[in-house]
């Protein structure tokens, strides 16, 4: 199949969203506290819907079953996810299992190590990134005191900077960021804190302490980002992390780039501006908000315009 498969987005309603997803996007939200948009997603709790092509009204994770020529890869299960986030208030501090802990203790669901790529920041946003305490015994006695100025490491952030997240690190987004994250496709999380705050029936929501304290690496264990940098006529690649997970990449189209295709399928979300992707005589739209998968084998193709693209494979 030589045409990208584009994808209807699904939208999750959260108590610290906001309406930034129509703002920058244009999405037909749902309500003014829409926090997620699972824009390329196989997950059973939030499915896209292919939009275009033979299989328009497929859910991604059928076309991945009924179709594996598409995908040619060695996963059970659609293996990333893509999501943009609306933080309109701060997120709870959490953390994810890995791929062993989420196997045994949630039902054979993956481990969730997920990459943050800071698409909106208002001036004085910052993110929990990581924590302060020495030992397991040290890190449980701040948790029980709720000394949480000592326990959790905030960074100041702004658009354009990247983050990976490894399970095991405690996070949390704060006020006033828009990302796009790569995940492993989990929905699996595990609250350390949350502002105390109430849910819309008045009730506190439900922390995970004993699971969060297991699975939290202790020391933090940070994991050295180097980015590299690829040029070519028309197209600048800067690939973020590439590992046994996911590789992420952004690339910035100023005029017209020939790509020779990639035997891997891959996950393209535009952030800004739009232009035209051509392969064999045919021409696709591209515009900012849009998502889409090109089939493994796909190529070679053109992309042309003025365009700001986070580029995804397994």
């Amino acid at each position: 199949m030589n045409q990208p498969i584009f994808l209807l987005p699904v939208f999750q309603e959260r108590i610290w969203g906001g309406t930034k997803l129509k703002a920058l996007f244009g999405y037909n939200i749902p309500s003014e506290t829409t926090g997620e948009c699972w824009a390329i997603s196989a997950h059973p709790n939030g499915q896209s819907i292919v939009k275009n092509g033979p299989y328009q009204g497929m859910p991604l994770g059928e076309l991945w079953t009924s179709h594996p020529e598409l995908f040619q890869s060695s996963s059970s299960v659609f293996p990333l996810l893509t999501k943009l986030l609306d933080a309109s208030d701060d997120l709870s501090v959490q953390v994810h299992p890995d791929d062993e802990y989420a196997g045994k203790h949630e039902n054979g669901e993956l481990g969730k190590t997920e990459c943050w790529y800071i698409v909106d920041a208002e001036p004085g946003a910052s993110i929990i990134y990581g924590h302060e305490a020495s030992t397991k015994e040290q890190f449980i006695r701040l948790i029980q005191d709720g000394r949480w100025n000592d326990l959790l490491t905030s960074v100041p952030v702004k658009a354009g900077d990247f983050f990976y997240v490894p399970s095991g690190t405690i996070h949390a987004l704060g006020k006033g960021i828009v990302v796009l994250e790569t995940q492993q496709s989990s929905d699996t999380t595990y609250r350390v804190y949350d502002y105390d705050r109430k849910d819309k029936n008045g009730s506190l929501r439900e922390l995970h302490l004993d699971k969060a304290i297991e699975v939290t690496t202790v020391p933090q264990a940070y994991v050295p980002v180097s980015y590299s940098t690829h040029e070519a006529e028309g197209l600048s690649i800067v690939t973020f992390v590439s590992n046994e997970f996911f590789t992420v990449e952004k690339w910035e189209v100023a005029g017209a780039a020939q790509l020779p295709g990639s035997s891997k399928y891959q996950l393209f979300s535009v952030l800004e501006g739009n232009g035209r992707l051509r392969i064999g005589g045919e021409s696709f739209e591209l515009r900012k908000g849009d998502h889409f998968i090109t089939p493994a084998g796909f190529g070679p193709y053109e992309l042309d315009g003025r365009l700001q693209l986070i580029v995804s494979n397994e």
